[in-house]
């Protein structure tokens, strides 16, 4: 088997087992309600954690996106209460000042040469300092459009229901899997992880890529807000506190090489629904703490990050013997 695949075979192995043992525990979570459920629970981590496996793969980091997430959602429920403007206005106005945010993080990366760690943690401040400026409490969004889209959704076999925040979770995933892996600029994506030189030397358009991907990363935390908005009809300045640290996870536990250059978009999809499995076996068992969450997480995270270590250097030793 090509090596490259190996991170993603693991978490897709991990997660059919880890899911079988649940099933055989618990008969039940093999409903369709619990996969609707999984679903809708996870669609706005999901979303932004497609954005993140953008930027790891082009060997950077967004730690902005859990405070995008919650201006988002400050910003949609302060407009809604201020002003007449239609929720659709307010959501292309989200994802317009989201987008160019990340494109301007994109451009300080490139253009200034500074680590992508130290602006998307400025940016996380900004975005975090913003929400507050526009409102400290919790603002309830009672817009009855709000309810027309929680209203929508397609009914599955056995009662389930794929609502429209966790279609667009698959659908953004889809996208995301054929832009990563159809398109021109996927391909200049992963030439990045591989190294800015090489890339450089292979015609890649460094500054166009950059910028491109961490707009695409706001754009996408912006997405994820309005779905955040949509699942919990309010917006709060607080909210999805270090979201950044799980959309990592899940994209590092679904295969994905934290220095860049190696993974893929469909791998990232399974890493979230681990974690989703995780918190729904610990509902259903109703004895275990919510911190086992964090726990099991960790301990896949140390797991993958030795795999992919061994990888590296089995990957290395081939080449010096090759």
């Amino acid at each position: 088997m090509n090596p490259r695949y190996l991170p993603l075979t693991a978490t897709v192995a991990i997660f059919l087992i880890a899911y079988a043992v649940c099933i055989a525990q618990y008969p039940n979570m093999l409903s369709t309600r619990v996969i609707g459920n999984l679903l809708t629970d996870n669609a706005f981590l999901g979303i932004a954690a497609v954005g993140m496996t953008f930027v790891i793969l082009s060997g950077g980091i967004d730690l902005s996106i859990g405070a995008v997430i919650a201006f988002t959602g400050v910003f949609l429920a302060v407009l809604l209460q201020a002003t007449s403007i239609h929720p659709l206005v307010a959501f292309a106005l989200a994802l317009a000042i989201t987008t160019a945010f990340g494109a301007l993080m994109g451009a300080i990366i490139h253009h200034l040469e500074m680590p992508p760690f130290i602006v998307t943690l400025a940016g996380m401040f900004l975005a975090r300092g913003m929400a507050f400026v526009l409102s400290i409490d919790s603002i309830p969004i009672k817009h009855p459009f709000y309810a027309t889209l929680k209203g929508f959704y397609y009914k599955l076999p056995g009662g389930g229901r794929i609502t429209l925040i966790g279609g667009l979770m698959l659908v953004v995933f889809a996208a995301g899997i054929l832009i990563a892996h159809r398109t021109r600029f996927g391909a200049n994506d992963y030439a990045l992880g591989g190294g800015t030189a090489t890339a450089r030397l292979m015609g890649v358009p460094i500054a166009g890529t950059t910028i491109g991907i961490y707009a695409l990363s706001g754009f996408l935390a912006g997405l994820s807000g309005i779905v955040f908005s949509l699942y919990t009809s309010a917006g709060y300045s607080l909210a999805t506190v270090g979201v950044e640290l799980d959309a990592i996870a899940a994209v590092v536990i679904g295969g994905t090489l934290l220095t860049g250059g190696s993974g893929f978009v469909a791998g990232t999809l399974v890493g979230i629904l681990i974690q989703g499995l995780i918190q729904t076996y610990i509902t259903f068992d109703g004895s275990l703490s919510s911190w086992w969450t964090k726990i099991l997480i960790g301990l896949l995270l140390f797991a993958f990050i030795l795999l992919q270590k061994g990888l590296i250097h089995f990957t290395g030793r081939r080449r010096r013997y090759a």
